[in-house]
């Protein structure tokens, strides 16, 4: 049976979709709050699949998702959970959604689609906000003090008249996934802002990597706010994400996920530094610059990165120290944290998708060293491509790997 059969008799529907990332008591209060304010039947929460609005933003694993959004609505049966965007391939769009739902409900079935505020200042720029109008209406979620006339504007923009829109007030309960993912990272307490469940299943999984240990959420904490300074929104996410898949990488082949965490936050320490910058910095350092590097600067941030790691950041542990430095060009015979690193930076989430990213990453869950040496050999055959010299750690980490291909 699908998870939708129940829709195919229902008369009055909401949708509450969103990452979900995690789901917490603020989507849950508002699908409540708008199922008895409207006096629906049921309230569709809907994990989101590639939402083109969130691609440069690490986004957790679609089955991660799913499950502890299921968790959260098992307790009340006028809450559904459905996996049709997750399923679907490509990018998920609200339109699309919405004409699945109607093949599905009765005719006359009146669909409610749940936005916030901040969204609906930007629904203009949704694709086809016209025709999703016409199979449902909105109900546009407000909190006091909210840009009621430029949301007005906004729906004007797009063509949306007013009989098609519910402004509706919500408990104000100031809880975002962000700040939850925040706290387990840096290993806060995330109780009371989400279901009890939920929370015992983040931290089952080891999502959004947490760390009991205090000195190591007390350094890792003073190393993300300099980062958030030195490093451009993109890189921060992306910083994000290598130190997260890191410890998860870790965990799976026994390294110390401490290490990793550091060590995946500081990789890219030196990458937003102009390249001029960055060659001043290497001298001061005393960074060799090789033909390669005097070429191709932006290679130098992996070596700048170490020494801004030891004199800026206060680490002293061999270990780190040699993941960030090599973790753009490899080296033969790494060390696992250093192969952790070098992995987690090819394929965490937030980068763009590559022909072989997925089998990679499957890969590096097995087999480090297969992965090195596929990831080498895609590195190399890339640059080569693009006609860009291969620096020799480059070529002799791949010497060293391409026994495993």
């Amino acid at each position: 049976m699908s998870d939708l059969d129940i829709l195919k008799n229902c008369k009055r529907l909401a949708i509450l979709g969103g990452t979900f990332d995690p789901i917490h008591y603020g989507h849950l209060v508002t699908a409540e709050t708008v199922l008895k304010e409207l006096d629906l039947e049921k309230v569709l929460l809907i994990p989101s699949g590639r939402p083109p609005h969130k691609q440069n933003v690490n986004i957790s694993d679609n089955e991660h998702r799913y499950l502890m959004t299921v968790i959260a609505a098992e307790d009340n049966p006028d809450f559904i959970v459905s996996r049709m965007e997750i399923d679907r391939p490509g990018m998920t769009y609200t339109v699309d959604t919405l004409k699945t739902l109607r093949r599905i409900c009765p005719k006359r079935c009146e669909i409610y689609f749940i936005t916030g505020a901040d969204a609906a200042l930007q629904i203009s720029t949704w694709r086809t906000p016209g025709e999703i109008v016409k199979m449902c209406k909105l109900v546009i979620v407000t909190r006091p003090g909210y840009d009621k006339n430029g949301i007005e504007a906004e729906l004007e923009k797009a063509g949306i008249g007013l009989d098609r829109v519910v402004f509706m007030d919500v408990p104000a309960l100031d809880i975002s996934s962000t700040d939850i993912r925040n706290r387990v990272s840096i290993g806060r307490s995330i109780r009371y802002l989400l279901p009890p469940n939920v929370e015992k299943y983040i931290l089952k999984h080891g999502l959004y990597v947490y760390m009991p240990d205090k000195k190591t959420a007390k350094k890792a904490e003073m190393i993300i706010k300099k980062l958030q300074k030195a490093l451009s929104q993109r890189r921060f996410i992306h910083t994000r994400g290598v130190a997260e898949e890191s410890v998860r990488l870790a965990r799976v082949h026994g390294a110390d996920e401490k290490k990793a965490y550091i060590a995946g936050l500081l990789h890219d320490c030196a990458k937003d530094i102009p390249n001029k910058e960055k060659t001043e910095l290497c001298k001061k350092y005393g960074v060799e610059i090789d033909k390669v590097l005097a070429e191709q600067p932006d290679l130098l941030h992996q070596f700048l990165g170490a020494e801004l790691a030891k004199n800026l950041y206060g680490i002293a542990d061999k270990e780190i120290l040699d993941a960030i430095r090599y973790h753009t060009t490899g080296r033969p015979d790494m060390g696992v944290l250093e192969k952790i690193v070098y992995l987690a930076d090819f394929f965490e989430p937030s980068r763009r998708f590559y022909e072989g990213r997925d089998e990679i990453k499957a890969l590096a869950y097995k087999d480090l060293d297969k992965a090195v040496a596929f990831s080498l050999k895609h590195t190399i055959d890339y640059n080569e491509n693009k006609k860009r010299l291969i620096h020799p750690l480059g070529k002799s980490a791949f010497e060293f790997y391409k026994k495993y291909l």
